[in-house]
């Protein structure tokens, strides 16, 4: 089995934590193995969580650990000027004006303490849609209309079709288009994967739903392409109390630890601790026992 292109897609709303580095490690150990390069895809359009200063630790934090990377940018100079999600605004455009004419979108300009009143678990389950608000009223997101969606399958890593999966409700009617015109995630991530040629995704555990919303979104959109992508989902590394790592926790930074004079075998030694595997001492070492798992 074989794979051409994988990525790494950070977002810059925060300084890269353990969490970060054990999913780039995982994608490195399955490119390796495959044979694909690896494109860092920095997903920057949320302009008013992104900042310079968490992108240029991307640079900074791989740099340190001795990581490469085949394609994508190589400081924040190249980055701005030619990989920011800003370049392939007219391609998330395109799409949203194709989701419109399909009639495959609804507004809804409900707020998250709104949604929650509606449903106690905070899923939004579709309310606007029978309110018919014009896409075009201000402070309306647009949603994607789930209700013609059956099924989707999921091809996943190593080598299986899981088929007939259906939209799970924390996912079913994603935003696409954010309440300040902004296209949303689920939509700029399958454009982007598209755009790159990737035809090995490897996220956490936690973006399970994305992918099956982005595979559903990808047969409205007819971009056949999308359906052969292989998913890997791996396990979210949970810190000391099995709490998933944020980026607002800056004690698992790796600009922290770094700063603290901790050297990269040091950081792979704390990421073995918190795998609960102690041989875990660089990447190789992570290798071998990513394998053996």
């Amino acid at each position: 089995m074989n794979f051409k292109l994988t990525r790494f897609a950070p977002t810059p709303s925060g300084f890269l934590h353990l969490g970060n580095l054990y999913s780039f490690l995982v994608t490195k150990v399955l490119a390796e193995k495959h044979g694909a390069k690896i494109l860092l895809r920095i997903d920057d359009l949320d302009q008013e969580r992104a900042k310079e200063e968490y992108v240029q630790d991307i640079f900074d934090t791989l740099d340190f650990m001795e990581l490469s990377y085949d394609l994508g940018p190589k400081n924040l100079e190249g980055f701005e000027s030619e990989w920011s999600q800003i370049h392939r605004m007219e391609q998330y455009q395109a799409a949203l004006e194709e989701l419109s004419e399909k009639r495959l979108v609804f507004a809804c300009d409900c707020s998250r303490k709104k949604i929650q009143e509606m449903d106690s678990s905070g899923y939004y389950l579709g309310h606007c849609q029978d309110r018919r608000i014009p896409l075009d009223r201000k402070e309306a997101a647009w949603r994607f209309n789930a209700l013609e969606t059956e099924f989707v399958n999921l091809k996943t890593y190593p080598n299986q079709l899981n088929t007939s999966l259906v939209l799970p409700t924390d996912i079913a009617f994603s935003i696409l288009r954010k309440k300040d015109l902004k296209p949303a995630y689920q939509l700029t991530s399958l454009i982007d994967d598209l755009h790159f040629g990737i035809d090995l995704i490897v996220r956490g555990q936690d973006l399970y739903s994305s992918s099956l919303a982005q595979l559903a979104l990808a047969e409205k959109l007819n971009k056949s392409d999308f359906q052969d992508i292989t998913f890997f989902h791996h396990p979210i590394l949970k810190g000391p109390k099995k709490k998933k790592l944020s980026k607002s926790d800056g004690s698992t930074s790796i600009k922290s630890m770094r700063e603290s004079g901790k050297k990269p075998k040091d950081i792979y030694q704390t990421l073995g601790e918190y795998l609960g595997n102690p041989e875990i001492q660089d990447f190789e070492s992570f290798k071998t026992q990513f394998l053996k798992a």
